[in-house]
């Protein structure tokens, strides 16, 4: 069996690292929005993690309810956030080829999600 060229296995892997730095900056700049209640509460997440923005629809305070409110507020944002993950996921799963770990790089130490 024909032993690996480790110099263009290394020369592989630092164009994966290229490439998975390159998507994880792209993911800054996209958003996903979860929203719950019935649209009640609108939040929008990128696709870093960072939440960038929550909408209340007034009709949705109701001073002798503040616990429905904060539920709302919790669904909409654990929404956001699987939403935000699933689309890194999808960004950065297809570079790393299924290597395994988050992001797919896992023990190699490079940059994963």
């Amino acid at each position: 069996m024909p032993q690996p060229n480790m110099q263009k296995m290394l020369k592989q892997v630092q164009r994966m690292q290229a490439d998975m730095m390159a998507a994880q900056e792209r993911l800054k700049d996209e958003v996903v929005e979860a929203t719950a209640g019935g649209g009640m509460v609108t939040v929008k997440i990128s696709g870093d993690l960072e939440i960038k923005s929550i909408a209340i629809d007034p009709e949705a305070v109701d001073p002798e309810d503040v616990e429905m409110l904060q539920d709302t507020i919790l669904v909409a944002t654990n929404e956001a956030i699987r939403a935000a993950q699933e689309l890194a996921e999808r960004r950065l799963g297809g570079i790393t080829g299924g290597l395994g770990g988050p992001g797919g790089l896992g023990g190699l130490g490079l940059p994963g999600f």
